[in-house]
C-alpha cells in the first residue's frame, strides 16, 4: 500500500540565474496536484517557492504553505497568501521546520540556498539517525547538486557517514518524474515512521 499523500519541497525564494529552475518548480507542483499530492513547502509567493505553489494551484491542487511570521513580507504577500488552502504561521524557523517533518511522506530539493541545504540536510540527518524511512529526492535540474552529491559521496568515502544505508537519496533530474520515482519508494517500504519527538527537540 503506498504510504504517499502529502510532498513537501524545499527550494529557493529567488528564481536562481536560469529560467530552467523556476519551470522545473513550476511543473513538479503540477505533476504533484496531477497525481492527487499535497504540497507542503515554506509558504513563499516568490521565486521558485511561488512557482511550485502556482503550479500546484493552477492545476487544482492542495497547497499547505507553512511560514515564520517573520519571514511573511519578505518572502510572500499576504494577497498571494490567501490563495493557499491551508496557512501555518510559526513563531521561527525550527518550528518550521518541524511542522513541515510532520505534515509529509516525503520531501524534494529543488534548487535554492544555504537554506534549501539545511533543511534537506537535516531531513537526511533525521533519516541516518532512524528516526524516519520517508523517501528524499535531490530534483538535480541542469545538475545544480552535482557538488553536493560528491561531497556526501566524498564523506562517505572518507569514513564519515557510517549509516549511509539508512540515507539513500534518489536522485532525478526531470522533474516530472519525481512523483513518480516517490510513488516508487514510498510503496517499497513500511509506513514512513514519525519523528521520535524527545530527540528532535534536542535537534
Amino acid at each position: 500500500m503506498n504510504t504517499i499523500r502529502s510532498v513537501c519541497v524545499y527550494c529557493g525564494s529567488s528564481p536562481g540565474r536560469d529560467e530552467a529552475y523556476l519551470k522545473a518548480g513550476h511543473l513538479l507542483g503540477r505533476s504533484l496536484a496531477k497525481s492527487g499530492l499535497r504540497l507542503v513547502y515554506g509558504g513563499g509567493t516568490k521565486g521558485i517557492m511561488g512557482a511550485v505553489a502556482d503550479g500546484a494551484l493552477k492545476a487544482g491542487g492542495k497547497v499547505t504553505g507553512i511560514i515564520p511570521r517573520f519571514l511573511i513580507n519578505r518572502e510572500a504577500t499576504e494577497t498571494a497568501l490567501d490563495k493557499l488552502d491551508e496557512l501555518l504561521i510559526t513563531d521561527n524557523m525550527h518550528e518550521r521546520k518541524h511542522r513541515m517533518f510532520e505534515k509529509s511522506d516525503a520531501f524534494v530539493a529543488l534548487p535554492g540556498g544555504i537554506g534549501t541545504v539545511e533543511e534537506i540536510v537535516e531531513i537526511m540527518t533525521w533519516g541516518q539517525l532512524g528516526h524516519h524511512r520517508k523517501p528524499i529526492v535531490f530534483a538535480n535540474i541542469k545538475g545544480f547538486w552535482d557538488p553536493m552529491l560528491s561531497l556526501i559521496e566524498h564523506m562517505a568515502e572518507e569514513g564519515f557517514i557510517h549509516t549511509a544505508h539508512r540515507v539513500k537519496p534518489l536522485v532525478v533530474s526531470d522533474p516530472e518524474a519525481i512523483v513518480a520515482a516517490i510513488m516508487v519508494a514510498g510503496s517499497s517500504v513500511d509506513a514512513p515512521t514519525e519523528g521520535v519527538q524527545s530527540v528532535i527537540d534536542k535537534m
